[in-house]
């Protein structure tokens, strides 16, 4: 079992202890907050094109594959009934000498994402309440 500690730091600003980390957010001005980090959702949208970037990254290192010019660019589309995200893309830029016979794995070496897969897959949640120090 992993715990992660989250603690309240005045306004709008909730950290997240984990692994040695702290985790900032803060809400926007527009919500409240005073924009100094960025907002929970940002975050958790973060950490899928991240989670897709470093399996991407990682192949390109092992082939010694350039990786000045590749990039990665998410976009997020609304659905159509405006409550939320409807649809996550993900398009991995390569650069024009970039090698064919790489792109298509690069896709699927992006779909190994963690994130990704427990977004398919979602754990079970569970919220309670206790006594501090019990």
């Amino acid at each position: 079992m992993n715990e992660m500690i989250i603690s309240f730091a005045g306004g709008k600003k909730v950290n997240a202890e984990y692994r040695g980390f702290t985790i900032m957010t803060d809400q926007s001005p527009r919500s409240g907050g005073e924009g100094s980090a960025p907002e929970p959702f940002s975050l958790f949208l973060a950490s899928i094109g991240t989670c897709a970037g470093i399996y991407v990254y990682s192949f390109c290192q092992e082939r010694n594959l350039p990786t000045e010019k590749l990039r990665i660019v998410q976009t997020h589309h609304r659905r159509e009934d405006g409550s939320g995200i409807g649809k996550i893309s993900i398009d991995i830029e390569v650069p024009e000498d970039f090698p064919e016979k790489y792109r298509d794995t690069l896709v699927k070496v992006a779909n190994l994402c963690a994130v990704k897969k427990h977004i398919q897959n979602p754990p079970e949640f569970e919220v309670s309440t206790s006594i501090a120090g019990s």
